[in-house]
Parts: structure tokens; C-alpha cells; sequence
């Protein structure tokens, strides 16, 4: 099994460029709140609406004012009491850790000024930033992570404890299965019972079919959805020069090829491939982003960002 290397301290996902960089941008939902102002908190009070929402169990940090003691007589478990504005944004971070989001591995990666990160390391950099955003903003943020099922699963929470343990998980990631993304959206669909933010971060290595079924179903549960496609540099741009061997992934077999004789057909499959992807998500409300891990991720956040924020507007 191939850990992840680096660094102990799990904080060492919060790049100080972006969290500067996005601190003052709210990731707001543009569908998921009811009201007349979408994506803005009804109330800055938690816990102080007289209509109940619902329960979940107890996470350390939690204000124990709001344990239901009911619930822990007859379940001997701590379970919190949630109420209507406490409840009004739910997100759910998906980071696809399958084999593939490896590449480039470890033994592969240049030194120096060339040092690449894998396409994982590079999801988890969002991840991180991400719930951090989330949690600024007093709402409450999950972390899933998958291959070709859910490997580890943090509920969410909006405590202040919650950061420390998503980027925590974030250091669990194995990297050694297949992809299953259309599956796992079906799973998430039938998981989830409230309406909520679904962030998906994945290379989308899967059937582009089965990815755009599951991310109907999430729609069709009123979820609102964001998908950022990750691909190293070298995956766009096929720059292979000299005899290759293309150690395959997820099952694929190894190739030992001339890069030169395949670059124009890869190239074409690659674009139709993006498009058909790029097609599903804007024909089924879901907000798009490719990501190319050699960009700089702040510039790449804030960009999108400051774009979401300005269509909220309009």
C-alpha cells in the first residue's frame, strides 16, 4: 500500500498564498438555500431557533449545551440537536484517492525547480483550502475520500475542532484502487438526506456515462454541485518525445511506445473526452473547473471564485 509521503502535521495542506488569497471570497450556494436571498445565512445564531432540524452525533468541540440527553438515555451515545439556521449549508468535499490521482509517482518526479506534486497532493491542497473557506464561514463541511468505494468518511460539522480532523484524513489516502466516481455519486445521493454542497475533486477517470447518471441523481436530490477535474500538465499536453514505457493505471496494461506516432490521436480523444465532460456538467447545472496541477493553486481558486461570486450577483 503506498502512504503518502512528507510532512506529519497535517496543517501542512493550508498553503498560507491561498488561504489569502481566498479568505475574503465566500463560497456561497446558489440553490440550496430557500428564501429569497440564496446562498446567505438566515441567522448568525446557532441553536437558537425554536424549530428543530435535526440530530448528529457528537463531535469533540461541540457546544455539550445542545446535547440531547434524551437520546443518550436511551442510545448511551451523544447525539447534538441541530436547528433550522444552524442546518442552512451542508458540504461535502469527495477527493477521489484511487491509483490513477498518483501520477505522477514519487520515482518520476523532478527536483528543483521542475519538483512536481501528484494530481492527489494537488486535490488535497483544494480539499484543505476549501473547508477551511467553509468553515469561515460558519458552516458546516464533511470530508470523503474514495476509490471505488468511500475509504474514509468524516461527517460534517461546523465545530472548531473540525479543520484538525479533515486534514488529518486528508493524509489516509492509499492510492492503490480503481476509480469508481459514477458509483460512488449514486452512493452519495442515497446517503445524504438533506439537500447540501457536493464538491467533487477527481481526475474522472471513469465512464463519462455513468459519471453524468450520477450526477443527475445528485441534482434530482437538489444538491447542489461543484466538480473540479484534476490533470497533470503531461496528461494535457502529451510533450513525450523519445521511446516510452506508459506504465498503465487501474488496470490498464503496460505500453511500450513511440510518443510521437500517438501524440495527434491522444490529443484528439483527450479534447473530445474534456468536452463531454465540460457538455454534462454545464447541461446539468453543475459548476466546472479543470484544473492542470502545474498551475499556481491560488490563482486558480481565486479565479473561479471571484467568477462564482459575480454570477451570484447577477
Amino acid at each position: 500500500m503506498q502512504e503518502l509521503q512528507g510532512s506529519s502535521d497535517p496543517r501542512r495542506y493550508l498553503d498560507p498564498k491561498v488561504l489569502a488569497k481566498i479568505s475574503r471570497l465566500e463560497l456561497k450556494a446558489r440553490l440550496i438555500v430557500e428564501g429569497f436571498i440564496c446562498g446567505l445565512h438566515r441567522s448568525p445564531y446557532h441553536g437558537l431557533s425554536v424549530e428543530f432540524a435535526e440530530h448528529r452525533e457528537y463531535v469533540p468541540g461541540d457546544d455539550i449545551r445542545h446535547i440531547d440527553w434524551k437520546v443518550f438515555g436511551r442510545s448511551d451515545r451523544y447525539y447534538i440537536k441541530q436547528y433550522e439556521e444552524e442546518t442552512n449549508l451542508k458540504a461535502y468535499i469527495l477527493l477521489d484517492a484511487s491509483e490513477s490521482m498518483a501520477y505522477p509517482y514519487a520515482g518520476a518526479r523532478r527536483s528543483g525547480e521542475d519538483a512536481r506534486i501528484s494530481k492527489f497532493e494537488y486535490g488535497t491542497y483544494v480539499a484543505a483550502a476549501l473547508a477551511y473557506l467553509i468553515l469561515n464561514q460558519r458552516d458546516a463541511v464533511g470530508l470523503a475520500m474514495f476509490d471505488d468505494k468511500v475509504r474514509n468518511f468524516v461527517q460534517p460539522s461546523s465545530s472548531p475542532s473540525q479543520l484538525t480532523t479533515v486534514l488529518s484524513t486528508l493524509q489516509k489516502g492509499s492510492l492503490v484502487e480503481k476509480t469508481q466516481v459514477g458509483g460512488l455519486l449514486h452512493e452519495f445521493a442515497d446517503r445524504i438526506k438533506r439537500k447540501g454542497l457536493i464538491v467533487l475533486i477527481s481526475d474522472l477517470f471513469d465512464d463519462v456515462e455513468k459519471i453524468e447518471n450520477g450526477l443527475k441523481h445528485l441534482r434530482y436530490k437538489e444538491h447542489e454541485l461543484l466538480v473540479f477535474h484534476l490533470l497533470d500538465h503531461e496528461e494535457l499536453t502529451f510533450p513525450f518525445q523519445r521511446m516510452t514505457l506508459f506504465e498503465g493505471l487501474e488496470g490498464v496494461e503496460d505500453l511500450v511506445a513511440d510518443p510521437r506516432a500517438l501524440r495527434k490521436g491522444y490529443l484528439e480523444e483527450l479534447n473530445q473526452y474534456l468536452e463531454s465532460v465540460r457538455r454534462v456538467c454545464h447541461e446539468n447545472q453543475v459548476d466546472y473547473v479543470q484544473l492542470d496541477t502545474q498551475e499556481k493553486l491560488h490563482v486558480a481558486l481565486t479565479s473561479f471564485l471571484a467568477k462564482r461570486a459575480g454570477a451570484q450577483k447577477t
